[in-house]
């Protein structure tokens, strides 16, 4: 269980620090002006990896918040960063690991032009990941506002070879709720793919961070927690414990 990660998340919207409910942009929750003092808070602890989302990007379909993702890396002195939402071209995927970006996420990108992925993953080996969000089990895109016909396990499969470093699985009807990640269909998910499956969305407490973490052996390599650490439900150091003791 050494190797299962606990990742705080910090989604980023028109430059301040929010959480969405169920992927939705008519229900923001604002918990930050400024998100870098939130990393700031993270970066006291001894983090495996930071979640970023640029959730302008997302909808937009090109990166958005630069100056807001540049002061958390800034803050985040060698703490690996992850960073999705709007990332659709090589450019903006090299633009983002020159910067310092240790991960780039790309869903949009992967259900539209699986070829992108699989060039960004040979180009920068070990810094992609690709983000598998998922609607009634469905491939969600653009901000999560469209649903394909895409399955889940059908695009995962799609880079099973192409040297991705991880897939990231959110059912969005938990994402935001504090009821629990859809745990079961991630660890299926993960039995079915080579690549690291973490799953994303509905933490709310520190038995489904131990529920997720007890998962490591099926292949879920990590849990990314978002609301519960703002609202008071869960404390960070509590949260990091939990993952690594169950």
């Amino acid at each position: 269980m050494t190797d299962f990660e606990l990742i705080p998340a910090i989604d980023v919207l028109s430059g301040r620090c929010v959480r969405l409910a169920q992927g939705r942009y008519d229900q923001v929750t604002v918990y930050d002006d400024d998100p870098s003092s939130v990393a700031r808070r993270f970066a006291a602890h001894d983090l495996r990896r930071l979640h970023v989302v640029d959730l302008d990007g997302a909808r937009e379909g090109r990166p958005c918040n630069r100056d807001a993702v540049r002061a958390i890396l800034a803050e985040m002195k060698g703490v690996p960063v992850e960073l999705g939402g709007g990332i659709r071209t090589l450019e903006s995927a090299a633009e983002w690991i020159e910067l310092g970006v240790e991960r780039v996420i790309l869903g949009t990108a992967a259900l539209r032009d699986p070829a992108l992925v699989k060039a960004a993953a040979r180009r920068f080996p070990g810094h992609v990941a690709v983000g598998v969000d998922a609607k009634e089990g469905r491939i969600a895109a653009e901000g999560w506002l469209e649903t394909s016909d895409v399955p889940v396990l059908e695009l995962a499969q799609r880079f099973e070879d192409a040297g991705v470093a991880a897939l990231i699985h959110t059912d969005i009807a938990r994402d935001g709720m504090g009821t629990g990640p859809n745990l079961e269909a991630t660890a299926a998910l993960a039995e079915e793919v080579s690549i690291p499956v973490i799953a994303s969305g509905g933490v709310g407490s520190l038995e489904h961070i131990r529920a997720a973490a007890a998962l490591a052996p099926r292949g879920v390599a990590g849990v990314i927690v978002g609301r519960a650490l703002y609202d008071g439900s869960l404390a960070l150091a509590d949260a990091m414990e939990a993952a690594s003791c169950s």
